[in-house]
């Protein structure tokens, strides 16, 4: 591995994935060592119009003896060549391969016996298919979804006929730029020169976020398709997500305490169609990125994160911490509200029955007259 941008402790390493109508692809695998390591490993990818900037959350886990792994997915971030077009895909599965790689790495060439794989957004949506995909390999050891983009952010009319005519346009038409995109309230929410605390390159992380692109949009909702119908994900499941979501298309202090970009409660709904065990913990005035929310939040973040993976992946003991500062724990544990059905809900997978869902961090089952929806009108879809 060489040097990357961040600079030390942080190594990067090229993964080359042959050629595409654009010319070469390549992945990016970004290292940070822990000081002690424990032969456990994280692997993290980011969501769309993102690559791997948070540092902190390399830091939790290097603290405890986790070596961290951050892959910068085809065509985003590192791995954006010029010519190509940013973030693009025809298909979920077409970042299978830089994941299996990556996994190869750190298991085979690094020598870990232990791999949590975390997912921010659209993040989360590839490692749920890429996890069920490879179910029966031990490829993985556990797995967190941090905000997972389960399904477009708009009214049922769109997410579901208009959306359906998007996709037979992005057959069709892969390339074609659609007339919606993110928006700007998030990026403020988080960037330095805004509203936020964070610091990033807004060249492969615009503020506005990319051209949202047909094909891109059918690759989404075919795979979302596919989860809610249903998966069969082998190994325990943390899924993370704010108490509420912001749907404004313009600035209001709101943002900052809830999730800018996806509808939280479709988070909820469809984490039963992940696989037989998953915990589902809501954190109140959480971020899109949870780990990008606010210092106390964040702080339950994480710490709820290290006790899943001290319970379910033998993670050992976690840095002491300060008796004045610390988290009490859960503030809301029980047993999750059922699922709300689409109006036509498909089988579960085969093989599945009934997941475990634990609630536990917040407001679970938030009614959706709490969510905060200042300036509504003429929302677009949105993903992460």
């Amino acid at each position: 591995m060489e040097l990357d941008v961040l600079g030390p402790p942080y190594e990067r390493q090229t993964i080359n994935l042959g050629t595409d109508d654009e010319g070469p692809v390549v992945a990016t695998l970004v290292r940070r060592r822990a000081e002690r390591p424990s032969g456990r490993a994280v692997l993290y990818v980011h969501g769309f119009v993102d690559y791997f900037f948070q540092t902190h959350l390399a830091d939790f886990f290097a603290e405890r003896g986790w070596d961290f792994y951050a892959l910068d997915l085809r065509k985003y971030g590192r791995s954006l060549l010029p010519g190509q077009t940013p973030n693009f895909c025809r298909d979920i599965s077409d970042y299978f391969p830089e994941l299996d790689a990556a996994a190869e790495i750190i298991r085979s060439d690094d020598g870990h016996d232990t791999l949590l794989a975390m997912g921010h957004s659209t993040g989360g949506l590839i490692l749920s298919l890429w996890a069920d995909a490879r179910r029966d390999t031990g490829t993985v050891d556990g797995l967190v979804l941090n905000s997972p983009f389960f399904d477009l952010n708009a009214p049922w009319a769109v997410r579901r006929p208009l959306a359906a005519a998007v996709s037979r346009l992005g057959r069709r038409a892969p390339h074609r730029i659609l007339p919606f995109g993110l928006g700007t309230v998030y990026g403020e929410s988080i960037h330095s020169d805004h509203r936020g605390e964070w610091t990033y390159d807004l060249a492969w992380k615009p503020l506005a976020g990319f051209p949202v692109r047909a094909g891109w949009l059918n690759a989404i909702r075919t795979g979302q398709r596919r989860l809610r119908a249903g998966l069969d994900i082998q190994v325990p499941v943390l899924l993370a997500c704010s108490t509420r979501s912001f749907r404004g298309t313009r600035w209001h202090d709101n943002a900052t305490l809830a999730d800018a970009v996806l509808d939280v409660e479709h988070m909820v709904r469809y984490a039963p169609r992940l696989g037989r065990h998953v915990t589902l913990a809501r954190f109140d005035g959480g971020l899109h990125d949870l780990t990008l929310s606010g210092p106390a939040v964040r702080k339950k973040v994480f710490d709820e994160v290290g006790r899943w993976a001290e319970a379910f992946l033998a993670a050992g003991p976690t840095a002491p911490a300060d008796p004045a500062t610390a988290d009490p724990g859960p503030t809301d544990v029980a047993p999750a509200a059922p699922a709300t059905a689409d109006p036509a809900p498909a089988a579960p997978a085969a093989g599945g029955g009934p997941p475990s869902i634990e609630a536990s961090t917040g407001e679970a089952g938030l009614p959706e007259s709490r969510r905060s929806t200042a300036d509504t009108a003429g929302a677009a879809p949105a993903g992460g």
